[in-house]
């Protein structure tokens, strides 16, 4: 009996983990409710899902919003300047699949080669605010270090963005999974990026790095 009623085991622990996932997925809808707000409450997400859900450690709403206040700066310029991209590329998607679904021929072929072109840009963004969540960078260097992360490891690069689409896809279609599903995101995102981030920097590996009191 004593077990079962020990908050660190057995049903107490699956409730607190079911807590934090509905929880953090909530709050981080929240924080990006304003739009610019995006990138640092996503690098926010990630840091903590790594630390609380993979770590195990408690105090997950303490750490997202320490992370996000730490990273707000950096997390908001990299926003800014991914938003009008990201803008671009959609509005350009929306147009070529119209004209080769409907037209077909040559304008089918284009449209299928952009889901291919479209890998690499949709792999930086991707990259992006998991860096941030666990690296203190500038936007340059962050839009950088994404580019050749997502180049020199392109087969992830092609999993993380086909689990996070189909994702986004999947929580538009229906609006209930948005209540635990960018938790679950992260949690398998991270299976790829945290075994990356482990290469180059080794000291990740016996523990979770520390979020810095200001970026």
């Amino acid at each position: 009996m004593g077990a079962f009623f020990n908050p660190e085991k057995g049903i107490w622990a699956w409730l607190s983990t079911l807590v934090d996932v509905v929880g953090l997925s909530l709050l981080w809808l929240l924080l990006c409710l304003p739009v610019v707000t995006l990138g640092p409450a996503t690098a926010a997400l990630y840091y903590t899902v790594v630390k609380c859900v993979r770590g195990r450690e408690s105090g997950a709403f303490g750490h997202y919003l320490r992370s996000f206040r730490s990273n707000f700066k950096t997390g908001l310029g990299a926003t800014l300047a991914v938003l009008p991209a990201v803008a671009l590329l959609i509005g350009a998607h929306l147009i070529v699949r119209w004209y080769g679904t409907r037209l077909g021929g040559l304008l089918y072929v284009v449209y299928v080669a952009q889901y291919f072109v479209l890998i690499l840009p949709a792999g930086v963004v991707c990259w992006l605010f998991p860096l941030l969540g666990r690296f203190d960078c500038r936007v340059g260097d962050l839009f950088r270090t994404s580019f050749q992360l997502a180049v020199a490891h392109l087969p992830s690069t092609v999993v993380i963005v086909l689990l996070t689409a189909q994702s986004a896809v999947f929580c538009l279609n229906r609006w209930w999974p948005a209540v635990f599903m960018p938790v679950v995101v992260m949690l398998l995102v991270s299976m790829f990026t945290e075994r990356i981030f482990q290469k180059y920097v080794p000291e990740l590996v016996p523990q979770e790095a520390e979020v810095p009191e200001e970026q």
